[in-house]
């Protein structure tokens, strides 16, 4: 919608220029009414379905508006026709108009207004916030003795009765807790109560419940950014930032499951009720992925585990010997689907980081694994829906796979997934590739 009204609006602009310019009059009168009538169009369109407002038709309005009340202005005082025609003046003014409108519907290109990806349950879905605080840990990243807190969004069935399983969702190395929704919904909808958390300074920003914002942490950010470029870092050392960033990632996990374990026994929250804290799954994207497997290995609790486009950390070992990593020879016994894009799938077999991951590792014998073909990283989280550019600059290019058929069929196996094994609904036999 944004570039088709940004097309539209830059061939308007040259085709009013050209014809000032061949009848060598300003036609300001003409050009007032239009804008006007154009003001007057779009707040139609709000008002009607064919735009929804949002953040990204904020600066389209204002300079809409503004274009509209000078425009009236001016034919009220009838000083359309006192101007002296120039046409170095038209050019001059038509190119800083072609620059505003680039200007004020950059956020609707960049971030376009899109249809959401399908919803199959029975319940209406409501969200909650919370910040947690850890009072056993400081924080690591600042300087300032303040106790670690942890920012979680929960999705849960409204007006629901019984209890539900719970669902913890950690977001990739630089993503944020919103970054999967339409899961998050979709899992909700079927009755699951789930919790996604930002990771504080691994997250690209979160909000804190008292409005305080918290941007990703610069060395941090330089530390991922490193450690996928070839050269940089020692298999050894990047063996050791790995250990890092999981501690932090589980040791975040372990504390949103227990304290929400200890609110289901004391808290009246309407959300925490819902909870069956004998039913808890944990998936993650990325990073996220790689320490909800970590998870599924560490606590007992845990019953399911999706992995989606992540190596198994948890399962590397460094052997100082061969300078390489080496796979886990303990059995993985939590069950476990993993879902993978084409940016993993052609790691596997390449890519000592994910030697753990190898179809024929013996340890997840019993793990269901996918490769949805022509999908890249970002393909698996809701981005390219809300940002297709942003998207495809962050993952370096674009995919090859429908950007809905991505996200509903990978939201639709993570429920069937959770369905078996938390509820005992059905059986779950994925294909292999989709």
């Amino acid at each position: 919608m944004g570039t088709l009204l940004l097309l539209i609006a830059l061939i308007f602009e040259i085709s009013f220029a050209i014809y000032c310019i061949v009848t060598k009059e300003n036609h300001n009168k003409v050009k007032n009414l239009i804008r006007i009538n154009i003001f007057i169009a779009f707040i139609i369109f709000i008002i009607s379905p064919v735009i929804v407002w949002s953040f990204r038709w904020v600066m389209l309005a204002i300079l809409l508006f503004i274009l509209a009340v000078k425009g009236t202005i001016s034919l009220i005082r009838n000083r359309t026709n006192t101007q002296i025609y120039k046409t170095s003046k038209i050019m001059w003014k038509s190119i800083m108009m072609m620059v505003a409108l680039v200007f004020a519907l950059a956020p609707a290109i960049v971030f376009p207004q899109h249809q959401l990806p399908k919803v199959t349950g029975d319940y209406q879905v409501s969200t909650a916030t919370y910040t947690y605080v850890d009072k056993n840990r400081i924080e690591e990243f600042t300087n300032t003795g303040d106790n670690r807190f942890v920012n979680v969004e929960f999705w849960y069935p409204e007006n629901a009765k019984g209890t539900y399983p719970l669902l913890v969702f950690s977001h990739g190395a630089s993503g944020i807790k919103t970054s999967n929704t339409s899961t998050y919904t979709e899992l909700a909808s079927h009755g699951y109560v789930v919790v996604s958390i930002d990771h504080p300074y691994h997250s690209f920003f979160t909000a804190s419940e008292d409005g305080t914002k918290t941007l990703i942490n610069s060395d941090y950010h330089l530390e991922v950014s490193n450690a996928n470029k070839d050269g940089v870092y020692m298999k050894e050392e990047l063996y050791g930032l790995i250990q890092k960033w999981m501690k932090l990632r589980t040791d975040d996990m372990n504390f949103v499951i227990d304290t929400i374990l200890a609110k289901a026994k004391s808290d009246n929250a309407p959300v925490y009720s819902l909870i069956d804290t004998e039913k808890i799954g944990v998936f993650g994207h990325s990073m996220g992925g790689a320490a909800s497997v970590w998870l599924g290995r560490e606590r007992d609790d845990i019953r399911a585990v999706v992995n989606i486009d992540a190596p198994f950390f948890s399962e590397l070992v460094y052997n100082k010997e061969i300078d390489d990593y080496v796979a886990s020879d303990v059995t993985f016994t939590t069950p476990l689907l993993n879902i993978y894009s084409d940016d993993v799938w052609g790691q596997l077999d390449i890519n000592s980081t994910y030697v753990a991951n190898k179809l024929n590792n013996e340890p997840f014998k019993d793990a269901y694994t996918v490769h949805f073909e022509g999908a890249k990283h970002l393909s698996l989280t809701d981005l390219p829906l809300f940002s297709p550019i942003l998207a495809s600059i962050l993952q370096g290019g674009k995919a090859n796979i429908d950007k809905y058929y991505s996200i509903e069929t990978a939201n639709e196996l993570i429920l069937k997934f959770f369905d078996y094994e938390l509820k005992g609904i059905g059986h779950f036999s994925p294909k292999e590739t989709y």
